[in-house]
């Protein structure tokens, strides 16, 4: 029997902990793919976006832009992928400092592929949290 996901004043949480939505746009331009992965902050309100220029799978660039929600509603193409803690988004951004140092010379798609995933909450059963 599944069991309704808690809310308190329509925040998710999950385990206790408050989550965030995260968005990604991903795009494909000269040769390039460009990869945005976002988180939508509520304190101080604002959007980190972290944008991974990809060339022949090998990760080129790699920065942090930080934007107003009215900002971030005006861009295209991003959509909402997961909600995620805070404490996953450290781990996520801890990560990708370490890949973009390892992949600046060396394809590594599974490696980005897996970096996202680490976003993604698993769903906890009654009581194991």
């Amino acid at each position: 029997e599944d069991v309704p996901s808690q809310t308190f004043d329509n925040k998710d949480y999950f385990c206790g902990k408050e989550t965030f939505p995260v968005y990604e746009s991903i795009f494909t331009e000269e040769g390039e793919t460009i990869r945005k992965i976002a988180i939508e902050i509520e304190k101080p309100p604002q959007i980190e976006i972290h944008v991974w220029t990809i060339r022949k799978g090998i990760l080129r660039h790699v920065y942090v832009e930080k934007l107003s929600k009215r900002e971030f509603e005006g861009l295209p193409y991003f959509k909402l992928i997961t909600r995620t803690t805070l404490s996953q988004w450290k781990i996520f951004s801890e990560g990708e400092a370490q890949i973009s140092q390892m992949c600046e010379s060396r394809v590594c798609r599974t490696e980005l592929e897996d970096l996202v995933k680490v976003l993604y909450l698993e769903k906890s059963e009654k009581g194991h949290c």
